[in-house]
């Protein structure tokens, strides 16, 4: 029998980027309303790179939030950018802060990604710091040699450095974020209770003919890039297995419409509007609904040390169109999914 409805623990998502200034205030409700909390990414221009930074951005997003109602009591943790230069004293600094991660973002594999490590010999006693304090090291996996085909950087990655990285460093609390490959899933499951991977809507529900469907759709172009139908069945397996090393991360990027519908189109899929009706969406063609709490809610929390939520939300079996684009500063956004109705609706 279908469900009708369906209420959760107040999940968190443990990968979002809010970016800053105007584009943050017009985008930070959107996840405030269905999020207790969230992992922040770090890189902004410049970089989030020292505590200082940290403390200055977190206030930014708290001076964002909504004033009364859903979204008020809003939390965003708080990461910093690992760069060549992160020293040791400066993990020290974090964990006394509260900081939960270090981003590690090969440099220029991804949006503002230039600043990012470029050999991981340059980070090593970072990286010991990180084990010794029990803080997270937050990974985005893909190579960025040239000679790799760019579908299949994440599994290039793990062969090449993830395998290294659990091994010089065993003791280090690991996130592969945003996995798109089967390979990503089978090396997350095998790594044992330090390692986990957070899994996006967009890689759940598309695979990659979905960027070339009906012309080139840059509103799919994200990166990770979307795989192809047997890395999805396997993100799907994963996601609704109850293996509590796989967790809600949406990975959502917000970008101007006319940054993504243009030449050169920026990298990302915009689906913190619609986040857990899209999850639900997932979970239910699935036959798994009933672990979608554990997905969204518990898992994510238990790995990172956090107490769970409280509090609750419901998704109901509402049809509703999502809006064609979404107010984003000066400019505005189109969601994924944008103009097309959706099967779940959050309550209000």
């Amino acid at each position: 029998m279908p469900f009708d409805s369906l209420t959760l623990t107040r999940p968190d998502d443990f990968h979002l980027h809010l970016r800053d200034g105007a584009a943050l205030a017009a985008v930070l409700p959107h996840s405030a309303r269905q999020f207790a909390r969230a992992i922040v990414m770090p890189n902004l221009r410049p970089p989030v790179a020292t505590v200082g930074q940290a403390a200055a951005y977190r206030q930014r997003v708290l001076d964002a939030r909504p004033r009364e109602g859903a979204g008020s009591d809003f939390e965003p943790l708080m990461t910093l950018y690992l760069t060549d230069r992160t020293s040791a004293d400066e993990v020290r600094r974090a964990k006394a802060q509260g900081i939960v991660g270090f981003k590690l973002y090969p440099a220029g594999a991804t949006t503002h990604s230039d600043a990012g490590v470029t050999d991981l010999k340059h980070v090593q006693a970072a990286l010991d710091a990180m084990q010794r304090e029990g803080v997270a090291l937050l990974v985005h996996g893909e190579v960025v040699d040239p000679e790799v085909d760019v579908f299949d950087r994440e599994a290039v990655f793990i062969e090449r450095h993830l395998l290294a990285l659990r091994r010089d460093f065993p003791a280090l609390k690991m996130v592969l974020e945003h996995i798109t490959t089967r390979e990503g899933v089978q090396y997350v499951a095998e790594a044992g209770p330090l390692t986990a991977a957070t899994i996006t809507p967009q890689h759940l529900l598309y695979n990659r003919n979905a960027i070339f469907s009906g012309g080139l759709q840059p509103h799919w172009y994200c990166l990770p890039v979307l795989k192809s139908e047997e890395h999805r069945r396997a993100l799907v397996a994963a996601a609704t297995s109850g293996k509590p090393c796989y967790f809600l991360g949406t990975d959502s990027a917000p970008h101007a419409a006319a940054l993504k519908e243009h030449a050169g189109g920026h990298a990302g899929c915009y689906t913190a509007f619609s986040a857990l009706e899209l999850y639900a969406e997932v979970f239910e063609a699935a036959g798994a609904l009933e672990r979608l709490e554990a997905f969204a809610s518990f898992h994510g929390a238990d790995f990172h040390g956090l107490p769970r939520n409280r509090g609750t939300l419901t998704l109901r079996r509402e049809p509703w169109t999502l809006p064609e684009r979404l107010p984003f500063g000066d400019a505005e956004l189109k969601p994924l999914r944008a103009g097309e109705t959706l099967a779940w609706r959050l309550a209000d």
